[in-house]
């Protein structure tokens, strides 16, 4: 309904700009600008009822619900992770164990939602849930790093090329805000400006950081902290995990679906 909604005012948006421009001209003396199909700003408020009127809803059409199923799984994810830390810290490994294993199935369970409904799935989501991820595989990688379970080298490795990718989010973000750019409209969860597509190497590579988490974990429980297979898997996270970065700077622009029409650059 809204894509019909919003694919016909922007028809009549398109098709009644000289009207629209000369009733702001004769109102307000402003100038009104219609950019695509969904996106219409002004140079200054305007007093002209109609213009503002189809403003509010156009830009009403911009938003979606952010409180859908997975994003919730995905915000209780990123709360568990500090907990987590914690209890590895504290070396309480069988329950960082569990608590790790449900971790995962939220994981899993808020992606099954999305793709079976639609009305779950939203753009915010399609970057909260690999922020999620991150966030806790990097609290869970120093914490292991800590308790001498996962060498310092590949811990460093994964937060540095996890930064690398939060701060090009942050940039895409910024470039595909329409402006003014506010940081109550940057920081809007329900305002969503471009849709985020990982690489194949990067869902692979998250499987296997999120399977190294879950030996290492069992590792002291089951007793096998020396195990020659163990550290076969630490070299086998520090490639993928370099040839994901890899993809994301290779493929660039490919990664990123922009919902406006102010693209980055």
């Amino acid at each position: 309904i809204f894509f019909h909604l919003s694919w016909w005012a922007g028809c009549c948006l398109s098709s009644h700009r000289v009207l629209l421009e000369n009733r702001c001209r004769a109102n307000t003396k402003r100038m009104i600008t219609i950019d695509g199909y969904l996106q219409l700003s002004f140079e200054a408020p305007s007093s002209c009822k109609l213009c503002r009127n189809i403003y509010l809803f156009i830009y009403f059409l911009q938003y979606e619900n952010p409180w859908t199923i997975p994003n919730l799984l995905c915000v209780c994810r990123i709360l568990l992770a500090p907990f987590l830390g914690h209890l590895i810290i504290q070396q309480k490994f069988h329950l960082s164990l569990a608590l790790f294993t449900l971790a995962g199935a939220t994981d899993l369970l808020d992606g099954y939602i999305a793709r079976t409904w639609p009305t779950q799935k939203s753009a915010l989501g399609s970057a909260l849930d690999p922020l999620a991820d991150k966030i806790l595989i990097s609290i869970l990688y120093v914490s292991l790093t800590y308790a001498e379970l996962i060498p310092a080298p590949l811990t460093a490795l994964v937060i540095f090329r996890d930064i690398g990718l939060i701060a090009a989010v942050f940039w895409v973000r910024y470039k595909t805000v329409p402006p003014p750019v506010t940081l109550t409209k940057f920081f809007n969860p329900c305002y969503t400006t471009a849709q985020l597509k990982p690489t194949l190497i990067s869902k692979i590579n998250t499987a296997i950081q999120f399977c190294l988490v879950a030996a290492s974990l069992a590792a002291p429980v089951f007793q096998y902290t020396d195990s020659i297979l163990l550290q076969c898997l630490w070299y086998i996270t520090a490639v993928t995990t370099a040839a994901s970065g890899y993809s994301y700077w290779h493929y660039g622009r490919k990664t990123v679906q922009v919902l406006n029409t102010r693209s980055p650059s």
